[in-house]
């Protein structure tokens, strides 16, 4: 087994590495003055089983091509098998023609992946799980669930008072999964997006009225959905008002309606390094992928990580 990281993500591959026993492999990345990446192997991968660890968070676009070039460098490295551990996966809200005109840019990513010599994809939580459809080689998808619900437990040992809240009608079926875990209610807010940064939420399906409420959601990154969610489940009489999500991407817009908002804590996974500020506590994931990582170059099921 070698492990190679990207500079998408650092800490978090030093943690899975450290999970492993496993040190990280001695791989330069640089970048020229025009702006284009340069990766060397500095050590014998032949017939290695390689899994290059790279979140496409952002920049979306600069870890991508960085990922890329890593396994290309390794594909004529002769390395017997290239693993991609994206546990965030960009461009995943781009799984469909939605309006005419505009490209299926999840589709685009399978095949650039595919095409660079990627042979396994191990990714958590994507936004539309049908993209595992897009690929022609083996993807794993792990669910955040599992990190989070120790926490969660902890947090609300008590859930006989406890909501579980999709934010829209599309996270309906991961909200359930939250419920079912937690022994929890489930709630639905109908909602109406105006633009990619702003939301609407129109009203509340189940009920919340002096409960405690956690949203779930697979990924922020304005946080205008969870905000405005939390305002209405507010009026609705919620009483105290958590978020469990999986990547949360957050830039400066998104930290500041966190921060005015009903929302007491955010709970989510370090799959990203912009997961982090005011009112959010971080689960690690490096435990869940490491054991992925050992499973798949042992030969052995992972059907176990994904409860």
């Amino acid at each position: 087994m070698k492990l190679i990281s990207g500079t998408a993500h650092r800490t978090l591959s030093e943690n899975i590495a450290k999970n492993l026993g496993q040190p990280l492999a001695d791989v330069h990345v640089t970048a020229f003055p025009d702006g284009e990446t340069f990766v060397k192997i500095n050590e014998n991968i032949r017939g290695a089983d390689v899994f290059i660890i790279q979140p496409s968070c952002p920049p979306t676009n600069h870890n991508i091509m960085e990922l890329l070039i890593m396994v290309d460098a390794a594909r004529r490295a002769s390395a017997e098998r290239i693993t991609a551990v994206m546990p965030f996966f960009g461009y995943a809200r781009q799984d469909r023609k939605d309006q005419p005109r505009v490209p299926i840019t999840a589709k685009l990513i399978a095949n650039l992946l595919t095409a660079a010599g990627v042979n396994r994809v191990l990714t958590m939580d994507l936004h539309a799980p049908q993209i595992q459809g897009f690929f022609d080689i083996p993807v794993d998808h792990l669910y955040a669930k599992s990190a989070l619900f120790s926490y969660l437990q902890e947090r609300h040992p008590d859930t006989t008072n406890l909501t579980v809240v999709s934010p829209d009608v599309g996270g309906v079926k991961m909200a359930r999964a939250y419920a079912d875990a937690l022994g929890a209610e489930l709630a639905i807010v109908a909602k109406h997006r105006v633009s990619a940064t702003r939301v609407e939420a129109m009203n509340v399906i189940g009920e919340v009225e002096g409960r405690d409420v956690l949203l779930v959601d697979d990924m922020t990154e304005t946080a205008g959905t969870l905000t405005a969610a939390a305002e209405i489940l507010q009026k609705h009489g919620a009483k105290r008002i958590f978020a469990g999500v999986s990547h949360a991407i957050l830039g400066e817009m998104g930290h500041e309606r966190l921060k005015n908002s009903a929302i007491e804590e955010m709970i989510t996974t370090d799959s990203v390094p912009q997961a982090a500020g005011d009112k959010v506590s971080i689960v690690s994931i490096a435990p869940l992928m490491a054991e992925a990582i050992r499973r798949i170059n042992g030969g052995q099921s992972i059907t176990s990580l994904f409860m």
